[in-house]
């Protein structure tokens, strides 16, 4: 987007200041399609230290998500958690995933999170 689109950055603003994960949107973004919930950048942070930490090979990345996000003006981005990317009749990865998505990048969008199917 040229210009944020101001309802975007309402509804992440309000992610971000209530601190809940219950907010769930889809997103079209450089031709993919991304579902899921939206969480506060300092609980997605947090939670990426925690997989990375656990893991044996990218353990020594962790302290870079450990930092608190720098938060000076609106939102900039949308931090999705238990979140897919719509391919076909799949999403990938089944189970959800973690997605950074800058806010001018998003070109459509609605709330909710779209279903599919396995089959």
């Amino acid at each position: 987007m040229s210009k944020l689109d101001e309802l975007l950055v309402d509804i992440a603003a309000k992610v971000e200041s209530g601190q809940s994960n219950q907010m769930s949107l889809t997103v079209v973004t450089g031709g993919a399609v991304l579902t899921g919930r939206l969480a506060p950048e300092a609980v997605w942070r947090q939670r990426v230290t925690e997989v990375l930490t656990d893991s044996a090979n990218l353990g020594e990345f962790a302290d870079v998500f450990a930092k608190p996000p720098a938060q000076a003006g609106p939102p900039t981005h949308l931090h999705f958690h238990v979140a897919r990317i719509i391919q076909g009749t799949m999403a990938i990865p089944e189970t959800g995933g973690m997605y950074r998505v800058p806010i001018a990048d998003v070109s459509a969008w609605t709330v909710g999170d779209v279903s599919y199917s396995d089959h």
